[in-house]
């Protein structure tokens, strides 16, 4: 059985990016494992043991059991709390330990997607205990992937797939959500903001607030923008993603209100 044409894209993107990912992990000597990523207390060793992690719980496998210690500065919510667990524990995995896990897991888990039968709407065990159709499972491991090898490829100075069928998926998640950062700033009806993204991926977007205050993004011109963003799609990654914050020096020009232009830059994360 082939898995269901609604969900063939995600697996595509996602065998893309992980094998990409183990391609780019495979070779690299101890010493690159240990590299500090834009993740706060996360190593190039700590995304691999994050991958693995989540990958080996939506194939079914149970979580460890493990005690985290108390003085991991970067864990500070029930979220990161969970997520760290898969990552702690393999800690003292050595590289050659942490590629044979990630070969096997991207084994076991593309026979899975390739054997799914199931539509896409079957509701499905997810993280934190919670249910999730089929389909949000495999477009959020598609994107999350892709993010962290591109997470990964910063970290290394091995930049490429910034136009992938990943990067396609991550785009399309990241869009819908930029009117919930209008709504959380509290923007005045009228305002608009522009998007003008370059790069690998370009577009154009803009968010609006209408007279009754309702937020809407769509890819046509604003006259009189309140604030227009350009930059490039590799940079409007790092912001919606939370790995940086404020003004990306020499990566962003802005036109228009300087002091709105700050406040959507600080805010503009959209993922956990």
């Amino acid at each position: 059985m082939t898995v269901h044409s609604q969900l063939q894209p995600y697996v595509e993107a996602w065998t893309h990016s992980v094998e990409s990912i183990l391609e780019l992990v495979s070779p690299l000597p101890e010493s690159d494992w240990s590299r500090a990523t834009e993740l706060p207390g996360w190593s190039v060793r700590d995304i691999i043991s994050h991958i693995i992690g989540f990958e080996t719980e939506a194939y079914g496998d149970p979580r460890p059991i493990h005690s985290l210690p108390r003085d991991l500065y970067h864990v500070k919510d029930d979220f990161s709390r969970y997520a760290e667990v898969h990552v702690d524990v393999r800690r003292c995995h050595t590289s050659p330990e942490q590629v044979a896990e990630l070969d096997y897991t991207i084994i076991r888990r593309a026979r899975q997607m390739r054997n799914e039968s199931r539509p896409p709407e079957t509701k499905v065990r997810w993280l934190m205990g919670e249910q999730a159709s089929l389909e949000t499972v495999m477009l959020t491991r598609a994107f999350e992937v892709w993010v962290h090898e591109q997470d990964l490829r910063r970290a290394l100075g091995r930049p490429g797939n910034l136009g992938s069928p990943g990067a396609l998926i991550a785009r399309d998640v990241i869009l819908p959500r930029l009117p919930q950062v209008a709504i959380d700033l509290g923007l005045r009806p009228y305002t608009a903001v522009v998007f003008d993204v370059h790069g690998e991926l370009e577009f154009m977007r803009t968010v609006r607030v209408s007279g009754e205050g309702e937020v809407s993004i769509d890819g046509s011109v604003s006259l009189g923008p309140a604030v227009t963003l350009t930059l490039d799609w590799e940079t409007f990654l790092r912001l919606t993603t939370g790995r940086v914050r404020g003004r990306v020096p020499d990566r962003v020009k802005i036109e228009g209100d300087e002091e709105l232009a700050d406040r959507l830059l600080t805010s503009l994360s959209v993922t956990p």
